[in-house]
Formats: structure tokens, C-alpha cells, sequence
């Protein structure tokens, strides 16, 4: 499956390990390479494997998994990383998010839905559940400091380059940004690259949320 999507699944409960193997299993252009049971034991297999999307539980003994991926994210081109948790969303959305991390989605996500969202994250976009983005939107709106270190960092943003960064703020893809600023996608593609330079993002998920808390994208 050179051309598939390949998934290391980091979790410390074994029969959810096997129940995501299953379910990703199922769909022929995705393959489980490995899977690991604390955070430490998922870097290493990312390392071993070089996944392109990690499903990482966060309430793991020993190395938990906001560690992990702030390892994951100093390897040099890193997987997108996909926080999947048993509960809804609390503050561990922002952290695991500012990590590194590219998505926060519950284990109740149906199995149809959790295909098609490592499909869309392997693609390097953000993949939120409802009730995380809505508590995103509202920690983002409450953190002052957040609000003017992200208002700083827009100021040195282009006028244009300010424009993608709202549309990423609102989960776009480089097509559907090039439509509505009626631009080629490889323009777009470049300035989404620049930009994150300047905003020294490592993805799009987190110059989203700059985007949030700079308030240049309505919730």
C-alpha cells in the first residue's frame, strides 16, 4: 500500500487499538502500520513506521500523549496528528492543538466518519469535532494574551496573506480559497506557505487558531 494512507494508533487500551484496526482496516486505501500503548512506545513507531496520520489518545500512564506530540513535532516533516479521546472536549483542545497536533475528534465518531477524517487529515487539514471547535472558538475568545500575541503576529502579515489566514480560520482548502479570492491554487499555495513562516506554524491547524484568536475569522 505505497500509495495508501499509512496510521500508527497510540492508545493504552488494547481493544481500542484493535476496534480503530478494524474500522481503518476496512477501507482499502488505509493501512494500520503499528500500534502503541504510551506515548513513548508512539514515537517510536513513528520513527520506525513514518505514518502519515498518528491517532493519539491523551490519558496514557507514563508518557502521555501531549508529549508525544511535541515530540512528534520537532521529527523533521511529521505526521499530522489526530488527538482521538473518550471525552468531549476540555482544555486539553487548545494544548494538544498548539502542540502540533492537526485534529481533536471523540472515539464516539462514527466509523464511516472517522475513514473519511484520517483521509482529510492525511491531506494536512484540520479535522475538529463539533463540540471541540465550539470550545476552541470560546478559550480562544477568553485568552487575552493569546488575542494580542495573535493581533501582533497578523500585523506582519500582507493584506492578501491576511485574507488566506482568515479563510484557513475557517477549515478552507487551498481550492476553495483560490475560488473565493478568485486566485490559482498554486498562488494560494504559496502564500499559505510564506505565511506560515512568518507565523511560525508548523500547519495550517495552527495558523487557524491565530486566526481565531486574532479575531480576522468570524466563529
Amino acid at each position: 500500500m505505497s500509495d495508501g494512507v499509512r496510521v500508527v494508533v497510540v492508545d493504552d487500551e488494547p481493544m481500542v487499538c484493535r476496534f480503530l484496526r478494524t474500522i481503518l482496516g476496512s477501507a482499502d486505501d488505509i493501512d494500520v502500520v503499528d500500534e502503541a500503548h504510551d506515548g513513548a512506545a508512539g514515537v517510536e513507531a513513528v520513527l520506525r513506521h513514518r505514518p502519515d496520520v498518528v491517532l493519539m489518545d491523551l490519558r496514557m500512564p507514563g508518557v502521555d500523549g501531549l508529549t508525544a506530540i511535541e515530540r512528534i513535532g520537532e521529527i523533521a516533516d511529521p505526521p499530522a496528528v489526530v488527538v482521538l479521546t473518550t471525552f468531549d472536549a476540555d482544555q486539553y483542545v487548545l494544548r494538544a492543538l498548539r502542540a502540533g497536533a492537526v485534529g481533536f475528534l471523540v472515539k464516539s465518531t462514527p466509523p464511516e466518519d472517522l475513514i473519511g477524517l484520517v483521509r482529510v487529515a492525511s491531506e494536512g487539514h484540520t479535522v475538529l469535532s463539533a463540540a471541540a471547535a465550539r470550545r476552541l472558538v470560546a478559550a480562544s475568545a477568553d485568552s487575552h494574551s493569546a488575542r494580542d500575541r495573535a493581533a501582533a503576529l497578523v500585523e506582519s502579515l500582507t493584506e492578501r496573506e491576511a485574507e488566506v489566514l482568515a479563510c484557513l480560520g475557517e477549515g478552507l482548502s487551498n481550492a476553495q480559497i483560490a475560488a473565493r479570492l478568485y486566485l490559482s491554487e498554486a498562488t494560494i499555495k504559496g502564500y499559505v506557505s510564506r505565511m506560515l513562516d512568518k507565523l511560525g506554524c508548523a500547519n495550517r491547524t495552527q495558523a487557524g487558531l491565530i486566526a481565531h484568536d486574532a479575531g480576522v475569522v468570524n466563529p
